[in-house]
């Protein structure tokens, strides 16, 4: 049986119940007993990221030949878990509070990491979608995000899109297996 792979994607700020938590974990057991998925694709930044990599990293004890990639764009990065202490070592001795960092097994970062501009989570997640099997989301339709500004000098604000829609559209448009949490 091929391994599958899933990738996960939300909004930026989102409500985390136990009860959104429970439902992420019966569909994420699911999908590794069931369904062969091994590999979970995360992006970051969002509060459904932060939550997704805790369930599959409390998973991982249970079926540890799971494999947690990060897919990063411009001015990201991620820890590595093999120099995940050390990095929380010294983040906590420089903060003087304890850091947890997100640990994952490998780093792929997008081609145009470092030429693309402001919006390059969109051809992120447009490789993370690629790359899988199964997208789980956290897809409010009437969700907006903040406004922002058209640069730091302007006076005037616009309505961004929200990266969760615009993944939503693509994953569709790839024919892509869509679990949805909201």
């Amino acid at each position: 049986m091929d391994i599958k792979v899933c990738s996960f994607f939300g909004h930026r700020k989102i409500e985390i119940t136990e009860e959104l938590k429970q439902k992420l974990k019966e569909v994420i057991e699911d999908l590794i007993v069931n369904h062969n998925v091994l590999t979970f694709l995360f992006g970051s930044r969002s509060d459904f990221d932060y939550l997704c990599h805790l369930v599959v990293t409390e998973l991982k004890e249970k079926y540890p030949n799971i494999v947690r990639k990060s897919y990063t764009c411009r001015s990201e990065t991620c820890t590595l878990e093999s120099e995940r202490a050390h990095w929380e070592e010294i983040y906590s001795y420089f903060r003087k509070e304890k850091v947890t960092l997100l640990g994952v097994e490998e780093e792929v970062e997008h081609k145009t990491k470092y030429t693309s501009g402001r919006a390059s989570y969109v051809e992120r997640n447009q490789a993370m979608i690629n790359d899988s099997n199964y997208c789980v989301f956290y897809y409010d339709e009437k969700y907006l995000p903040e406004m922002r500004k058209y640069s730091k000098r302007s006076i005037g604000y616009y309505q961004p899109k929200s990266g969760t829609a615009l993944a939503y559209t693509y994953a569709k448009q790839k024919k892509k297996i869509i679990i949805s949490l909201k």
